[in-house]
């Protein structure tokens, strides 16, 4: 699930109420839009859920789309997060065929990708991932030639980066004695 031009991000803070999904999906299914990904869960106040989604469209008929969210009671506010300023996040477990003769090969190739051995079999292994989707589609690639017995990943979750300022540096005389 590689940066596509035509994927934007919403991040939509609703409440956390029973049904709030059901009605945001149905929204975008009665467009006609495609839900790359989509990521729910609890913000720092129980009363609020946020969900990430991930939608294939243009920029022109996503503004409509925004205006029907916010129309929606349960929906508290909507932001689009541009793939240049946020911080997006992914995390992908899989199944790999690993026998003793593959076993040492797929862990230096977790090792590099710095992922995290999770389960281990006689004839595979079960391993985490968390990265940039990029990260998680070129380990997928590498692995795919042992075998992939099973493959789940999470969707996109994204935060706005944050603002930085320059830091001023003092200049600090040392003293002299």
């Amino acid at each position: 699930m590689a940066y596509n031009a035509r994927h934007h991000i919403l991040s939509v803070l609703v409440e956390n109420k029973a049904g709030v999904l059901t009605r945001v999906a149905a929204l975008f299914s009665r467009r006609a839009f495609n839900i790359v990904s989509l990521a729910v869960s609890p913000t720092e106040d129980e009363r609020f859920s946020r969900m990430t989604i991930v939608v294939d469209a243009d920029a022109s008929p996503l503004e409509q789309i925004v205006k029907q969210l916010n129309k929606l009671i349960p929906v508290i506010k909507i932001s689009e997060i541009a793939h240049s300023e946020g911080v997006e996040r992914e995390m992908m477990l899989l199944t790999l065929k690993a026998g003793s003769e593959t076993r040492s090969q797929v862990t230096e190739l977790s090792s590099i990708f710095d992922a995290k051995i999770i389960d281990v079999g006689y004839e595979a292994m079960t391993m985490m991932v968390v990265g940039e989707p990029d990260k998680l589609d070129a380990f997928s690639d590498l692995v795919r030639p042992f075998g992939i017995l099973e493959m789940q990943r999470t969707g996109r979750i994204a935060m706005p980066k944050l603002a930085r300022q320059p830091v001023k540096l003092r200049a600090v005389r040392a003293a002299r004695g």
